[in-house]
């Protein structure tokens, strides 16, 4: 994760590009119910920020170069979109076509995750840095001011912009030490 960004512009055509890479992700159903809210240039990014950090409290945030970022990318999802899908006479059967509730694993939230990945492998390999991180309890406020429909729910933000290394302070997870794969991995006991 970058925290530190330079001014410079991305252009608007390669966010749209990578956009569309990123949304490629597996979609439960091929319901296609992740979408993009894209905040580009100063005065679209500074609403974002005006939300969710008001100036008098940036003083005191530890990632000021986060701020500087010239791109934002909100993720959203519409689990309006999975029921519909779910039923449709091919998904019916599932019982999952009857409501949000009916569902025992939002997928919205997994297809979401997904995209989300593609977007921050997509954003490396240009060498862009990228930075995720939740709306948390500013999802009402930065729906309204960004007019998202109803059904739409803000899974997570993404910066984007030309990262700036030097300035760069790594969050205080980063020295946690990854957990052993057999941790992690269950097997099935052999059956005989």
């Amino acid at each position: 994760m970058v925290r530190s960004f330079t001014h410079q512009a991305l252009p608007e055509s390669e966010l749209l590009d990578v956009l569309d890479l990123a949304r490629r992700a597996p979609s439960a159903g091929n319901s296609q119910g992740v979408g993009f809210v894209l905040l580009h240039g100063a005065d679209e990014v500074a609403r974002y920020w005006n939300i969710t950090m008001p100036v008098e409290r940036r003083s005191g945030f530890r990632w000021q170069g986060l701020l500087k970022a010239p791109a934002l990318v909100l993720i959203t999802v519409s689990p309006d979109e999975y029921v519909r899908r779910y039923g449709e006479q091919d998904k019916a059967s599932t019982g999952l076509g009857q409501a949000a509730e009916s569902w025992p694993v939002p997928y919205w939230w997994v297809d979401a995750g997904a995209v989300a990945q593609n977007l921050l492998l997509l954003a490396v390999d240009r060498g862009w840095g990228a930075c995720l991180f939740g709306p948390f309890d500013h999802e009402p406020a930065l729906a309204k001011t960004f007019a998202l429909p109803d059904d739409r729910r803000i899974a997570a933000t993404i910066a984007l912009g030309i990262p700036r290394p030097e300035a760069d302070e790594p969050g205080r997870s980063v020295a946690r030490p990854r957990r052993p794969i057999n941790e992690i991995t269950v097997r099935p006991p052999n059956i005989d």
